[in-house]
Parts: structure tokens; sequence; C-alpha cells
């Protein structure tokens, strides 16, 4: 994983690789992932819809210790996220079962362990990562769903991970991955449950596709759950007005 990032900005993994680098199994990702289930409406689309579903929560990793921090705004400048920048967003926070779930805070823990390794954070081991966690469901109830209605975009963080939870009777959301300052970008979907994308936030901007449901008649019935959890070392985003 490392060594991609350190040569494209990003990497890919499949699911073993997920079970291997979290210490648990398919099972156990299965049960974490029926926390999806219970998301509350996105109140702050700014394009009027109504396709997305989400909590956050905010994390302090410090070396082996994940620690939940009090719930929190979450803020993005405008400069990366022109259409829901500027704006203290409070979302729902994530259930407690969620935040107390071994597999969560094992998968943090052992994630912000490997960006330890890349070159540019070596130096920086003895700083803490300030992680938000997003849990997200993007459904087809209006016939069509936006999993980045900003476009491409980075997130002003030093890494992002995307985890594929399910891709429920759907087809679209391809992720682009573009170079931030040059030409090059790879486009790819992640149809695979439980595949994990690491990305380098300085290095490339990202998307996703919007989805469409596959049987028009079932659109209630399909949605793309992901989480997203974005690391940063200097310190949480915050409104400059706190």
């Amino acid at each position: 994983m490392t060594q991609q990032i350190q040569k494209d900005g990003y990497s890919v993994l499949v699911p073993s690789d997920l079970y291997q680098l979290s210490q648990h199994d398919a099972a156990e990702w299965q049960e974490v992932a029926k926390f999806w289930n219970n998301l509350p409406a996105d109140r702050y689309l700014k394009d009027g819809g109504r396709y997305r579903q989400r909590r956050h929560s905010s994390f302090v990793i410090q070396e082996s210790t994940v620690t939940v921090v009090p719930h929190r705004a979450h803020w993005q400048p405008v400069s990366y996220n022109a259409l829901h920048g500027g704006i203290d967003r409070w979302f729902e926070p994530c259930e407690a079962g969620f935040i107390d779930s071994p597999v969560l805070k094992d998968f943090l823990q052992k994630l912000a362990t490997r960006l330890n390794q890349l070159p540019a954070q070596q130096s920086q081991q003895d700083k803490p990562w300030f992680v938000e966690v997003h849990q997200f469901r993007i459904d087809t109830t209006d016939g069509i769903g936006r999993p980045t209605p900003e476009g491409a975009h980075r997130d002003g963080v030093d890494y992002v991970a995307v985890l594929m939870l399910q891709r429920q009777l759907i087809k679209g959301g391809e992720t682009r991955v573009f170079e931030s300052v040059g030409p090059q970008g790879q486009r790819f979907t992640l149809h695979e449950p439980m595949s994990l994308l690491v990305l380098d936030d300085a290095r490339v901007v990202h998307e996703t596709t919007p989805i469409q449901p596959i049987d028009p008649e079932g659109s209630s019935q399909a949605w793309r759950d992901t989480l997203v959890v974005t690391f940063r070392r200097e310190g949480f985003q915050d409104s400059p007005a706190q």
C-alpha cells in the first residue's frame, strides 16, 4: 500500500488486504455494516437532493491509542469544497456501537500505522493524527444519487480512505483519481464490497460519478454505502469563527 501511494498518490486494496490490515474478517465487517441502516438524512445538501444519508464522528490517534473526541461540526474551506464549504455542518454522531467497535478502532489504528511508514510521515510519528469518520449512504430514491455533488475535489487533509461497504442494485459510481497538478488520472469502479481506496490528498483530486438504479421500479432499494476516513496532522479543520 505505502509503495503505491508513494508512487502514484493512491492505492487500492482488495478485501483480503483489508481483512489483513484491520485484523478482522469478513463476518466482523459485515456486522459493522449494519450501522449503515440507521443513518439520518443529510440536511445540508445545497442542490436540493434527498439522496444522501450520513453520520460523522472525530478521533485522535496517538501511537496505538484511538480516542473519540467530543462531537464537533464538520467544516471545510470553500477552496476545497465550493458547494458545501465555509459552513459548520452538524451531522448526527456515529452510533456508540460503531464508535466503540473493535473493528473500527483497529482499522483506524492499523491504517494510521501504515501511513506513518510513508517517507513524508516518518519524521512526524510522534505527532497525533486528527481523524474524521463519515458514514455515507447514497441512494436513488429520486432516480439518481451523487456521491460527490461538489465534483472533483481535495478534502484539505493529508490522506483520505474510502471503504466500499456495499453496492445494492446500482450502476455507475465510477471513481476518478487525477493528479492535482498534471494531466494523469485513472478511472475505475470499486465493485467488490470491502475494497479500500487510500489517497494522498495533497497529490490527487478525486470524485465519484452519479449512481442510478439497475431497475428503475426498485429505486428505493438501490444504494451505495461507504466509510470515508480522513487523516490530518495539523489538527482538525475548524471554522475560523471558533
